[in-house]
């Protein structure tokens, strides 16, 4: 019986991309035997993104595929673990045609030789809806050193990788018409801030630094002051909180323009997810190791606060005064998020 046309659909667009890994199968059965090195945890991740929702209709498609492995190693990276595999389950209301899904798998391997990961397996779907593409990443860590979200202590200082506001200042202009957003944008920041929405950059530089130093970290995928008290909620003597100093906030290139004529919307950019930055809380007494560590692996840090015993996260300007922001964070189930 010949092959089927959606068993030819995944040999020609993804069998290559398992080259490499004995337990994909070259993606011709319907699981994947994945066997972690002696002393390493399996770290697993899924998070899918939607059209409409973390993707436009027209963007990219190699951006797209780019961008679905990016957010989930993103993760992996705030975690201290190394990624080496992935599956992926597509779902199209269309089939796409040979044009589409070329660029699309030129994406997944470009990510895959900038991650480290080999895909293992997966599926394919159609669908009456959007599009949807869902990976689950597996990473490897010593066990018993995965970075967790829950640990934070009072007086721990708050750290961020890289700069904020990137990505969601690259989608708002991305959609503008007619330059209406009306910000003195300079162009060398546009294009910084559209490529960061299109492709986000998981800090995986950071793996020894957070091993190291990290009581605890994550992403930013929801916005720096959601996430942040996302975090301290779960701190190791029960629920805390943060103050951050919104003057040592490490702005993306671009934002201070914003910021100086539309302070409301510069606000909103602040927090409104898509960072795939990193926070972490470290010890007062490991910072200066923490910082040193993180420079030898290629990654910007920043000190913006510190962990409180008052629960809640508070930003205060340069005069000492409390910060209110319309929305704190994206939220897919809350109303106006």
């Amino acid at each position: 019986m010949p092959a089927s046309a959606e068993e030819r659909f995944i040999a020609e667009n993804f069998e290559r991309l398992s080259a490499g890994l004995p337990g994909a199968f070259g993606l011709k059965d319907d699981c994947a035997e994945l066997v972690p090195a002696p002393g390493q945890s399996f770290i697993v991740k899924t998070d899918p993104i939607v059209e409409g929702v973390h993707f436009l209709p027209d963007d990219d498609p190699a951006d797209i595929a780019y961008k679905a492995l990016a957010v989930n190693v993103s993760d992996l990276a705030a975690k201290a673990a190394r990624p080496f595999a992935y599956l992926l389950a597509i779902s199209l209301p269309v089939p796409p045609e040979t044009p589409w899904m070329a660029r699309f798998t030129t994406g997944l391997a470009d990510a895959q030789d900038q991650f480290g990961l080999t895909l293992a397996g997966g599926d394919t779907d159609r669908v009456n809806g959007p599009a949807s593409i869902g990976v689950t990443v597996f990473g490897e860590c010593p066990v018993g050193r995965m970075v967790p979200r829950a640990g934070a202590a009072p007086g721990d200082r708050v750290y961020v990788t890289g700069r904020l506001g990137g990505a969601a200042l690259g989608l708002a202009l991305r959609l503008e018409t007619g330059g209406s957003t009306g910000w003195p944008v300079p162009p060398a920041a546009r294009d910084a801030a559209l490529a960061r929405y299109l492709r986000p950059e998981p800090r995986i530089g950071l793996r020894a630094a957070l091993r190291a130093y990290a009581r605890a970290a994550m992403d930013i995928s929801d916005g720096l002051v959601k996430d942040l008290d996302r975090m301290c909620r779960l701190a190791e003597a029960g629920s805390a909180g943060a103050i951050i100093q919104f003057e040592d906030l490490p702005l993306f290139d671009g934002l201070a323009e914003v910021l100086a004529t539309d302070k409301s919307a510069a606000m909103q950019l602040m927090t409104a997810g898509d960072d795939y930055e990193i926070l972490a809380a470290i010890p007062p007494e490991n910072a200066a190791a923490f910082e040193a560590l993180a420079v030898k692996g290629g990654t910007p840090v920043t000190r913006i606060g510190e962990v409180t015993r008052e629960a809640g996260v508070t930003v205060l300007d340069a005069a000492g005064r409390p910060i209110e922001f319309a929305t704190r964070g994206f939220d897919h189930f809350e109303r106006g998020s």
